[in-house]
């Protein structure tokens, strides 16, 4: 019902629509774990599980961007110091 109420009755544009309902299934994905709080007020519940979401969000991608960061950091460290084979030969 709270989810009802907050989509108003006036016709988003659709950029906003689709951001409004990932924001909800966020709300549903993590609406249990608010849900827990001891807390009457249903938009505290959703907010926290917005936030909730958005950190585990946040958190994928700067595992991702350390990723690539250590990846392209061995790349550089690999091109600056090629084994000198020609040497040993």
């Amino acid at each position: 019902m709270e989810i009802a109420r907050w989509r108003g009755s006036e016709k988003p544009p659709e950029a906003d629509k689709e951001a409004f309902n990932e924001l909800m299934d966020m709300c549903r994905s993590f609406g249990m774990a608010s849900g827990n709080a001891c807390n009457p007020i249903l938009f505290d519940c959703m907010a926290m599980s917005i936030m909730l979401a958005q950190e585990n969000k946040f958190r994928e991608f700067e595992y991702k961007i350390n990723k690539l960061q250590r990846k392209e950091t061995h790349t550089q460290n690999s091109e600056s110091n090629p084994s000198d084979n020609s040497s040993l030969q």
